[in-house]
């Protein structure tokens, strides 16, 4: 049993919230708050597992309250607005809703929650990375997505989130992770660093001209620091 909390300042979205926790059997609603005060007396007298919790509420808003948990239970937005989205991913949300919301979106969200909350108790990791021989999985706007590393052809880092660029996809997969931790997940020997913000797949190298490495229709810089680096990695090839 996940012992949640619905926190909303409307009282018929509240209404709607508590009649699909009602609906899962594996939910118990230890209680409805109509802003973040009431959840933060909640959460001092009692463990809470899940928190459904709204955005825009008087006083403090639910990221504000979010921010200010040292422990954090699991915690799905429901919010009427969408550009919240990526601040919600920022704090490591498990889902985010946007109202209306349909009951199986919500289910969705929960057997989410329900499967998180089962590797809690085991002691197991959230599955953010987890790498095989072949694939890994990263953090996508709230679901795990699977990435083939045969796919990819390159990797660019912007501060703290990648782009993963694959053959099969015109856009490339946008995910919250350090450089340093994707490149411990893939086989050394198919990847190199040829700039600080950039890694790429060896195999899929077009052709490499001054400081530029052409993959397709990508130009990839070279610095002069990881030059050497790329030089090694294809020298056994010539």
């Amino acid at each position: 049993m996940i012992k949640c909390l619905a926190v909303d300042d409307e009282p018929l979205s509240l209404d709607l919230l508590e009649d699909n926790i009602k609906r899962i059997p594996f939910l118990h609603l230890v209680k409805r708050c109509k802003n973040a005060y009431e959840a933060m007396d909640v959460l001092r007298q009692e463990p809470i597992d899940l928190i459904f919790l709204d955005i825009q509420m008087p006083g403090v808003t639910g990221t504000q309250f979010l921010q200010s948990l040292t422990y954090k239970p699991l915690v799905i937005f429901i919010t009427a607005f969408k550009k919240y989205a990526l601040e919600g991913f920022e704090l490591d949300v498990l889902d985010y809703l946007v109202k209306p919301v349909t009951f199986e979106r919500f289910l969705r969200a929960v057997n989410k929650a329900a499967d998180f909350h089962t590797l809690k108790k085991q002691g197991a990791p959230a599955p953010v990375l987890q790498p095989t021989n072949d694939y890994f999985f990263v953090n996508v706007e709230y679901s795990l997505v699977k990435i083939a590393v045969q796919e990819i052809t390159h990797i660019e880092s912007l501060r703290d989130y990648m782009k993963i660029y694959l053959l099969q996809n015109d856009k490339p997969v946008l995910t919250k992770l350090a450089m340093k931790s994707l490149a411990d997940k893939l086989p050394p020997n198919r990847f190199v660093r040829v700039h600080k913000s950039f890694m790429i797949a060896i195999d899929k190298i077009t052709f490499i001209r001054k400081n530029r490495v052409h993959i397709n229709d990508h130009i990839i810089p070279v610095s002069d620091f990881y030059k050497e680096e790329l030089l090694k990695a294809i020298s056994h090839k010539l």
